[in-house]
């Protein structure tokens, strides 16, 4: 098996089910987790990214093991919207639209029914969000600069097929029903229903200390790990397959690839001359002793300005260090921004025009994350199916976030597209 993330890790444990006596995980990361990494510094240890995990997720019917070693968190969401205001994620009725006046009101209602009308042909995400809610709250809502922040690209590039699998809750709350029940809450001030399940969050220790169960008992049941081994050639024999691995080849009856549909098809030998987009994650880490102006533990970023799309306060969840704050600021390499040095320039800039981390703020570090996770773009969902077809008529079987091409928010959808994807597998034999 190439590729040791959570994919992988399932994978080996549902494979070790369905009676394989040997599983080999290869993956070029020295530890297991895949993009599940960490930050240290001195006393302070950062997500790259922002990782919450459930204590009701798939994941833990196959390591059960990894459940005491999670901190339970209380985390709560709100964003930075175009007009300054801190207001609840995703939308809030009553700060983001009732503020705006009745006069303005009337004209986003207007907005959003022309839409309806004269929007029926989408042919972008941009299309897809304009229809639902209308130019104009797209616009006063901050929605399209936040999807431009989350793929690199204006969203009129952005893929049709990413917004009608990642965006329907934007179709599903503007149902005239919906709406209504939001705006009496709104007018009520009623709170948003907690959570059903425990909110959870990695060890302070890190990723490391989270999964290492999970590998003891893999590897007790008959899986190992070759970690740190970058793949070099894969080449089909009579039986299945060999993988050069440096020093080493090793040889398979059966290859499942959890890697970058690009990377498996370079090591097959397959044309990879127009490659898959995806998106190049730069993540910020700062400390921070003074006012922060939000209370919230996760903050996302729709105003009109900034390239950041989302902050993390991980002394919410673990403590303060040294009497200070610390954080991670996500930011995607692309239109606005290339470096990470551009990206913490942009990002106090940003901060400080809007009132926010008022005080000592010490950035402590950044890293680069190439291959975060897939852009739909330029038709780039049609063209990973037919590669991944192309992968599956030579005997690969890929799947998962990166194999797949799939953009996977969670532990759980990752857990889930395995299981389903191995399930069809096996009833194929």
């Amino acid at each position: 098996m190439l590729g040791a993330g959570i994919t992988g890790l399932v994978s080996a444990s549902i494979l070790l089910v369905q009676g394989a006596h040997r599983v080999l995980l290869i993956d070029e990361y020295p530890q297991v987790g895949g993009n599940h990494l960490d930050w240290s510094v001195g006393e302070y240890t950062f997500d790259v990214g922002s990782l919450i995990f459930q204590d009701d997720s798939p994941l833990l019917r196959h390591f059960p093991e990894i459940l005491p070693r999670y901190v339970p968190i209380e985390p709560s969401w709100s964003k930075i919207n175009p007009q300054g205001t801190v207001t609840r994620y995703p939308f809030s009725l009553r700060e983001d639209f009732l503020a705006a006046g009745l006069w303005e009101c009337l004209r986003l209602l207007g907005s959003a029914l022309l839409a309806r009308v004269a929007h029926r042909r989408m042919r972008n995400a941009r299309d897809f969000a304009r229809r639902w809610i209308g130019t104009r709250m797209l616009r006063r809502s901050g929605l399209e600069n936040y999807m431009e922040r989350f793929c690199g690209l204006p969203a009129e590039r952005i893929d049709l097929s990413f917004a009608q699998k990642r965006m329907l809750w934007i179709a599903e709350n503007a149902k005239p029903g919906r709406v209504i029940r939001s705006g009496l809450a709104a007018l009520c001030r009623e709170e948003p229903s907690p959570p059903t399940n425990q909110q959870l969050a990695r060890p302070p220790e890190g990723f490391g200390e989270l999964y290492a169960p999970a590998v003891a008992a893999l590897e007790e049941r008959g899986a190992q790990f070759m970690l740190g081994a970058k793949p070099r050639r894969v080449a089909r024999t009579s039986t299945g397959f060999t993988v050069d691995v440096g020093d080493r080849v090793v040889s398979s009856t059966r290859l499942v690839s959890t890697i970058p549909v690009d990377s498996i098809r370079e090591l097959c030998g397959l044309d990879t001359k127009k490659h898959l987009p995806t998106v190049t994650l730069i993540t910020l880490f700062f400390s921070f002793a003074g006012r922060r102006g939000f209370d919230d533990s996760i903050l996302y970023n729709f105003s009109h300005e900034g390239a950041w799309k989302r902050l993390t306060v991980y002394s919410d969840f673990y403590g303060l260090r040294n009497d200070r704050e610390y954080f991670a600021v996500e930011v995607i390499s692309g239109t606005r921004v290339a470096t990470a040095e551009q990206a913490e320039y942009d990002f106090r800039r940003h901060v400080v025009n809007n009132g926010l981390f008022l005080g000592d703020l010490v950035a402590e570090g950044h890293h680069v994350l190439t291959n975060a996770y897939p852009v739909y773009s330029g038709g780039a969902g049609e063209r990973a199916a037919k590669a991944i077809a192309q992968l599956r008529e030579w005997g690969v079987e890929s799947f998962g976030r990166q194999g797949a091409f799939e953009y996977q928010p969670t532990a759980r959808v990752s857990t889930i597209h395995a299981e389903e994807a191995l399930a069809a597998g096996a009833s194929a034999d």
